[in-house]
């Protein structure tokens, strides 16, 4: 194996102390007597109480708006779809969804806002696939204005970037400035409970310091919850789709910074092991004979002449960072994405 380590001018995986921000908590697991309450505002929360009120309607008329079809083949474009196109009971069906599940969702954030971490927090993104629809921002339009009339002073956003692309883009906020010279672009990672990303991000810090014009410049996606591969098959994966990554900025001779930013669910640890809340990647992460950023330096050891320097912290950390530069008038802000599960990050701003 290799003995390769980040020199100390590098942030340590899972830091708390970033370049544009202090990360005061993240992945907060709130238990209930049910079980977990972030599992009540998840993609698959959303999906349950979908399926839940098309077995009402079944039982009451002997059919469902949605017609025959699985609710898990049931898409987020079908239903956005539905609510512009369908009658108005299949409309109906699909805003009954969206109430049920904004009420969940402004439950957590009043739990979440009584934790000590996160006092003070006067904004909220939200991100993760469930954002990308327009059933999504309606959940969340009706969740701020639940919380509003709860008497929270809380403003609840979507995300500004594509949440597919907002979870690499964010990887920049964890490099240091000077890793940026000379170079073009850096390889990020996004890994979720359903899809790993991989993409080449384009800092643009000559059009904004700040890192706000931070873009994707190519990506790949793999839904590995559809191959259910193991632990060591998904890695392989990962490193292909990084390994194509490099070979396309080569070729469009863009100079690639010796650096992999990368996000993944869980508990990190300095030393780049995931303590806990892996669950839901294939295979056991959590083993301490497994190390991700160790096996991707082993991977990719060098990057236009330099040693690698991997640096992994918590997804929806990683997610959050991708809105700093539009958080300056807010002096603690967090972030909660709705995937698989329910993450969730705070913030301080530095400056």
């Amino acid at each position: 194996m290799s003995d390769r380590s980040p020199p100390p001018s590098f942030i340590e995986h899972g830091a708390s102390a970033l370049p544009a921000v202090t990360v005061d908590a993240y992945n907060a697991e709130m238990k209930t007597p049910e079980g977990f309450l972030g599992d009540r505002a998840s993609s698959r929360a959303f999906k349950s109480l979908l399926d839940h009120w098309r077995k009402r309607l079944r039982a009451v008329e002997g059919e469902d708006p949605l017609g025959p079809a699985p609710t898990a083949e049931i898409g987020r474009r079908d239903l956005d779809r539905l609510l512009t196109e369908g009658d108005a009971e299949t409309a109906g069906l699909v805003h009954s969804v969206v109430e049920e599940f904004a009420q969940s969702l402004a439950m957590v954030v009043q739990r979440l806002l009584k934790l000590k971490a996160w006092e003070g927090v006067e904004r909220i993104v939200v991100g993760g696939g469930m954002r990308a629809s327009r059933v999504g921002e309606l959940a969340i339009g009706r969740t701020g204005m639940l919380l509003k009339g709860e008497g929270l002073k809380l403003d609840l956003q979507p995300i500004r970037h594509d949440p597919d692309e907002a979870g690499m883009i964010g990887a920049v906020q964890l490099a240091p400035s000077f890793i940026f010279k000379g170079h073009d672009a850096l390889l990020a990672v996004d890994i979720g409970g359903s899809n790993m990303r991989a993409g080449l991000v384009r800092p643009h810090l000559k059009k904004a310091p700040d890192l706000s014009a931070a873009c994707i410049w190519e990506s790949e996606i793999w839904r590995h919850r559809d191959d259910k591969p193991a632990r060591e098959e998904a890695i392989d994966r990962l490193v292909e789709m990084l390994q194509d990554l490099q070979r396309k900025a080569g070729k469009r001779g863009l100079a690639l910074a010796p650096f992999i930013g990368v996000g993944c669910p869980g508990r990190i640890e300095a030393d780049g092991s995931i303590a806990k809340g892996a669950q839901n990647l294939p295979g056991n992460w959590e083993s301490s004979r497994f190390n991700l950023p160790q096996r991707l330096r082993e991977a990719l050891p060098e990057i236009d002449g330099q040693d690698t320097v991997v640096v992994l912290h918590n997804d929806a950390v990683v997610q959050g960072l991708s809105q700093a530069p539009w958080m300056g008038d807010v002096r603690r802000w967090g972030v909660l994405t709705i995937g698989t599960g329910l993450g969730n990050a705070c913030f301080s701003n530095r400056a």
